[in-house]
């Protein structure tokens, strides 16, 4: 029986065409599982970083009332020590009979310059820890904003993979995919990991 040429060149052609039908389907098939899973990661990175976005702002808030009580605090030491002051000038000059009322005033108002003292210390190392508490919460933040970054390069590469069909961009789209991934995760768990010339770079 003989071979007929043309209908082997087809045969081989069709062979070649399924091969590089399965190749696309393949291909396919990894950007869709890579994509659905970025989707996912990415979802529940942007719960977590809602949810520090709001203990900032309220770490901000606390910061503004501590100095602002701060403040209060500092006018109410002022105002009691300058009627110390003028207190112990009046003494000088009153009678005998009349100092024991004024000595009473004084100690009254140093007690008052003191406890205001205290206080407005206390509201200094609130303040200033709040402004700590914001600090920490906003590197977590600036971890999250680069995981945004990285993971939208990622599915924009991903979806060009998909238009052309080109393995070398899905491999590519794996960089920032494994970054994207890492700072979500270092968000979530809390590792100290931060490119600070990146991030300046977004800012």
């Amino acid at each position: 029986m003989d071979i007929d040429p043309l209908e082997s060149a087809s045969d081989a052609a069709e062979m070649a065409d399924a091969s590089r039908d399965r190749a696309k389907a393949r291909l396919s098939t990894r950007v869709a599982i890579t994509v659905a899973l970025l989707a996912t990661f990415l979802g529940v990175s942007k719960v977590k970083d809602d949810n520090i976005v709001q203990a900032m702002q309220q770490a901000q808030a606390d910061k503004l009332d501590h100095w602002n009580f701060y403040q209060a605090r500092n006018i109410r030491q002022e105002v009691a020590a300058a009627s110390v002051a003028q207190l112990k000038l009046a003494a000088a000059g009153a009678p005998a009979g009349q100092q024991a009322g004024y000595r009473d005033a004084i100690a009254s108002f140093e007690r008052l310059v003191a406890d205001q003292a205290q206080k407005k210390e206390e509201l200094r190392v609130q303040a200033e820890r709040d402004q700590q508490t914001y600090d920490a919460l906003n590197f977590r933040d600036d971890q999250f904003d680069l995981c945004d970054a990285l993971i939208a390069l990622a599915i924009s590469l991903l979806a060009l993979t998909a238009l052309t069909h080109k393995p070398w961009l899905f491999w590519l789209a794996l960089i920032p995919t494994a970054g994207g991934v890492v700072m979500g995760l270092a968000g979530l768990l809390g590792w100290r990991l931060h490119p600070d010339a990146f991030a300046r770079l977004l800012s």
